[in-house]
C-alpha cells in the first residue's frame, strides 16, 4: 500500500465530517419499542443511516434483528475480525452551550451528544474501512464492523445479534480508553434497605428524587427534615470515577448528622451514611479489595429513597477482576446497620483476556507507533460490549488522562484525537486483517 494513512485521512476530512454530522443529528436515545424498532425509532434510524453509508462505501451491509447493523468487508461470514461500536446515546440533558444533536466545532474541539460515546469513534472506524478500501488494501481475513443500538442500557442488541451471527475470532470495541483494555472489572449494584419507625421517618422528605441516577455521582439533592428545607450541591462525575465528583447524598448525610435534636434512629442512619462520604474505595463497608491488575475497588452511593417505614440507599460497585461478587456481598452484610437488608439490583461479572495474546500485542504496538505512548495493556472500571461479545477487548477512544467527558453536557472530542483515532483504527484493521489464526 503506497499511500500513507495519515495523508489519506487529511485529504478526506471534509467528507467524513459531513457524514459524521448527519449521524450526530439523529436523536438515537432509547425510546418506546415500535414495529421493527425494539429500542425505539431513534436508534433504528441510526442503524438505517449507517447501513446506507456502508452500502454507498461499497460494503456488504445487513441490519440484524433490527438491533445492530453489520458492515462487512470480505466474503467469510463465519470467521472475521470484529469491530463493535454503538450508535445509541444517552439523553442530552440540560445546560448545553451548543446544540446537543449536531456537530459543532469550537476551539479545535468537536461537540455533540455521541461525539465521544460512541458515534464519533464508530464513524471513524466505518470511514476508515472506506479509506483502506480506496487505498487498495485487501484483508486476508473478513473485517466486519457491527454497530449496535442498545449499549447505553442493557446491551440487549448484542444478545440479539449473537443469536443470528457468529462471534468474531478477534476484535475490539472503540468505546472505552487506550491502551488495549484486557480486563473489565465486575460490576454490582445493591439496594440497602434500613427500617426506620414511621413516627421518625415522617419528618423527612426528598424533594427531587428524579435527580439521582446510577450513571453519575449525584450533584444536587433537596430534602426536608422537621420542616427545615436542606439543599446540598455536590459535583457530578461518572459513577465509575467518583473521585472526580462530590457526592450530594453523603454530603446531605453529613449535614443532617450535625443537626441537633434529630431522632435516635434517624441520627444513627445518617451518621452511618455520612461515614461513606469520600469513601470511594469502600473501607467503611468492609470492601477495600484491590489487586495488581485492577487496583482498588470503587464504590459510589447514587440514590437515596424514602418508602413506607424504610430508607433505601443504592450503591454501585466496580470490583477487581480477582474478586468475586459473593465476597463483596458478604463483606457488606457485616457493615450495614442492624436489621438492614441488601438486594442485588445489577450484576455484571468481570471479563479477562490474556494480555500476552498475539492480537492484543499487535493492537498495543499500533497504539505505540501512532502515539509514541506506552502501550502496556490495562484494565477498566467501565462496561463495554466486551462483556457481551466473545473474543473482543475495548480499545480507545479516550487517551490517558481523559476522563469524565461522556454522558455530560457539552460532550466533546478534540479534533486531533478524533483523527488520531481514525489512524489507529485503520492501522489496527490492516494488522488484524492480515493475521494468521492465533
Amino acid at each position: 500500500m503506497k499511500q500513507d494513512v495519515k495523508v489519506k485521512i487529511n485529504s478526506t476530512k471534509i467528507d467524513f465530517l459531513h457524514d459524521l454530522r448527519q449521524m450526530l443529528q439523529i436523536k438515537s436515545v432509547k425510546g418506546e419499542p415500535a414495529f421493527e424498532a425494539p429500542f425505539g425509532k431513534g436508534p433504528k434510524e441510526a442503524l438505517q443511516f449507517a447501513a446506507q453509508l456502508g452500502k454507498s462505501y461499497g460494503f456488504k451491509t445487513e441490519i440484524v434483528d433490527n438491533s445492530a447493523v453489520s458492515i462487512q468487508w470480505g466474503d467469510d461470514d463465519t470467521h472475521y475480525v470484529g469491530i463493535f461500536g454503538h450508535l445509541d446515546v444517552v439523553p442530552a440533558g440540560s445546560n448545553w452551550s451548543v446544540s446537543p444533536f449536531d456537530l459543532t466545532k469550537r476551539e479545535k474541539k468537536f461537540f455533540g451528544r455521541g461525539i465521544l460515546d460512541n458515534k464519533g469513534p464508530s464513524m471513524a472506524c466505518l470511514y476508515g474501512m472506506k479509506l483502506l478500501k480506496e487505498m487498495g488494501m485487501k484483508p486476508a481475513k473478513t473485517i466486519r464492523l457491527v454497530l449496535g443500538s442498545d449499549e447505553e442500557n442493557e446491551s440487549a442488541d448484542m444478545e440479539r445479534y449473537l443469536k443470528h451471527m457468529s462471534a468474531p475470532d478477534i476484535g475490539f470495541t472503540p468505546d472505552c480508553k487506550y491502551p488495549a483494555v484486557y480486563g473489565e472489572r465486575g460490576i454490582v449494584s445493591y439496594e440497602i434497605t434500613t427500617p426506620i419507625p414511621n413516627d421518625e421517618l415522617d419528618s423527612f422528605q426528598i424533594l427531587n428524587p428524579k435527580a439521582q441516577s446510577s450513571d453519575h455521582v449525584p450533584d444536587l439533592i433537596k430534602a426536608v427534615l422537621t420542616h427545615q428545607e436542606i439543599e446540598v450541591t455536590g459535583k457530578r462525575s461518572p459513577s465509575n470515577a467518583p473521585e472526580l465528583g462530590v457526592n450530594a447524598i453523603t454530603l446531605l448525610a453529613k449535614k443532617i448528622d450535625g443537626i441537633p435534636d434529630v431522632s435516635v434512629n434517624m441520627r444513627a442512619y445518617f451518621h452511618w451514611l455520612a461515614s461513606l462520604h469520600n469513601e470511594h474505595y469502600g473501607h467503611n463497608l468492609g470492601i477495600e479489595f484491590e489487586d495488581h491488575d485492577s487496583g482498588k475497588l470503587i464504590m459510589t452511593p447514587y440514590q437515596l429513597e424514602k418508602k413506607s417505614g424504610k430508607l433505601i440507599l443504592s450503591i454501585a460497585i466496580r470490583y477487581p477482576v480477582s474478586v468475586s461478587e459473593n465476597q463483596v456481598t458478604q463483606a457488606i452484610q457485616t457493615h450495614v446497620l442492624p436489621n438492614s437488608t441488601i438486594r442485588i439490583v445489577r450484576s455484571m461479572p468481570g471479563v479477562m483476556h490474556k494480555k500476552e495474546a498475539v492480537w492484543i500485542k499487535q493492537l498495543s504496538k499500533v497504539y505505540e507507533q501512532v502515539t509514541g505512548l506506552d502501550g502496556t495493556p490495562v484494565t477498566t472500571t467501565g462496561a463495554t460490549y466486551a462483556r457481551k461479545v466473545p473474543n473482543i477487548i475495548a480499545f480507545g477512544p479516550s487517551f490517558p488522562g481523559q476522563k469524565g467527558i461522556a454522558h455530560k453536557q457539552d460532550e466533546y472530542m478534540d479534533e486531533q484525537d478524533l483523527f488520531t483515532n481514525m489512524e489507529i483504527y485503520m492501522k489496527s484493521m490492516m494488522v488484524l486483517g492480515q493475521m494468521e489464526d492465533d
